[in-house]
């Protein structure tokens, strides 16, 4: 078992090089034995459609039951659906095996105690417990249940349509998002379109990542055939949205916020929202503006949700499409009841998706941007460049190097996901886009080398 596959905030890993039946059973064990010691010893289990999912869940089911946690077997769902499940059912805890946006070749574990995610220092005290091989032996039980329908009822009665009927097409991408999704807004009363909505773990018509533009391709396409308000796509558990407006441009993540936060704030003056350091200045900009307050924070999901409850946060959300309700919600990133949210505030207007956006400035940024680089070398790195930089520019530290330049700013942080660097650039102008990119991106390349 390699030490990288504890991230900050799941366990994640190449199958079957660092997850297989026999790591995954070990995993429970170790997993187990640390809610046994908190207290949790009934939990919920789902998992997504991955090739990989139904025998990592299995393995990782046996090494629960023989840990002494009863589990809650709810299938195959999105990972929003596992976190309702934790607010809905009799159950302390519960684990998704999912992995969400990442290539094929990858699956993990998203953990959770109580309605919390565990992240940090308490997923390496599931390392140590692992490694130590100290497991509690005890006999759990096993049941099952279903929470769609319930879920797609809560959904609903959170949720107030305005008089405009909406049409919209969406892509699962042949994750797990796509027929949940597809019945919720039909109910909703919009006319839906679907693409890809059938689970498919082999993903045969594109990878389901909604941050890569490429990935939106269909999607652009059948919104303008179709003359469709909107489209929305998912990533491959339905945490993370991605969405297309009327003209078939993309409305990245923090734009998307954008268009949440004025709804918000029209409700709710003085409301505080939280966005991550990926996102745009405008952002943080027109949260102010608008009369909220506005925090950048660390990006990843259990990050941000621990962030949201100390604050008091009603929104938060990411570039990469997770977005986060607390008003009307419980205050865990669901990409379907998020899309619900936009679907709701269109249907309440007659303007179109792109009018949400009106008096943003026109920065020009790109969008995020992977450098393939070791797990071992990727932290090393970041943190000798926020050492150099800081010696010449202002650098936000709170997750990587923002560093903070004249008319634009760029972004180097370590992904918690993936073993790559994430980068981003924004700028007044593409002269001084191309300038701040060179810049950091030849100091990144030194530091590789």
């Amino acid at each position: 078992m390699k030490d990288h596959i504890f991230r900050e905030y799941d366990i994640r890993g190449v199958v079957p090089e660092d997850l297989n039946d026999v790591t995954s059973l070990r995993l429970g064990r170790a997993i187990g034995t640390y809610l046994v010691s908190k207290g949790a010893a009934r939990i919920s289990l789902g998992r997504d459609c991955r090739l990989s999912s139904p025998g990592l869940a299995s393995s990782l089911t046996e090494g629960l039951l023989g840990a002494g946690i009863d589990v809650c077997d709810i299938g195959v769902v999105p990972t929003p659906l596992l976190y309702y499940s934790i607010h809905t059912l009799d159950v302390l805890g519960g684990i998704q095996v999912t992995g969400s946006h990442n290539p094929p070749e990858y699956n993990g574990f998203k953990l959770c105690l109580g309605t919390a995610s565990i992240y940090g220092k308490e997923i390496q005290k599931i390392k140590d417990i692992f490694e130590s091989g100290r497991f509690y032996e005890q006999s759990g039980s096993l049941t099952k249940a279903s929470v769609t329908a319930s879920y797609i009822d809560e959904l609903l009665r959170r949720t107030s349509m305005g008089k405009r009927k909406i049409s919209a097409v969406i892509d699962a991408g042949n994750g797990v998002g796509g027929q949940v999704a597809l019945k919720a807004y039909r109910d909703l009363g919009c006319d839906i379109t679907g693409l890809f909505c059938d689970p498919d773990g082999s993903f045969p018509n594109h990878h389901p990542d909604p941050t890569i533009p490429e990935n939106l391709h269909s999607l652009r396409q059948e919104v303008v055939k179709r003359s469709a308000d909107l489209g929305i796509a998912f990533d491959g558990d339905a945490d993370r949205i991605g969405v297309i407006d009327e003209k078939g441009e993309i409305i990245w993540g923090d734009q998307l916020m954008i268009i949440f936060s004025r709804s918000l704030l029209a409700r709710h003056p003085g409301a505080t929202i939280i966005g991550e350091v990926k996102c745009s200045q405008a952002l943080y900009d027109d949260i102010e503006k608008n009369g909220g307050r506005a925090i950048m924070w660390k990006a990843g999901h259990s990050l941000i949700k621990a962030k949201m409850k100390e604050e008091k946060a009603l929104l938060a959300g990411e570039m990469s499409g997770h977005i986060f309700f607390a008003e009307r919600y419980f205050g865990f990133d669901d990409a379907v009841y998020a899309g619900a949210r936009l679907l709701e505030i269109l249907s309440s207007t007659d303007r179109p998706v792109s009018a949400l956006l009106a008096g943003v400035p026109r920065m020009i940024n790109t969008p995020e941007i992977r450098m393939d680089c070791p797990e071992e070398k990727k932290f090393k790195v970041v943190k000798e460049l926020v050492e150099d930089f800081k010696r010449d520019y202002k650098v936000i530290d709170v997750d990587g190097a923002r560093v903070i330049m004249d008319g634009g700013w760029g972004l180097v942080r370590a992904s918690n996901t993936q073993p790559v660097l994430v980068l981003r650039f924004e700028a007044a102008n593409q002269d001084r886009l191309a300038q701040i990119r060179d810049l950091i991106m030849g100091r990144v390349v030194e530091k590789m080398a």
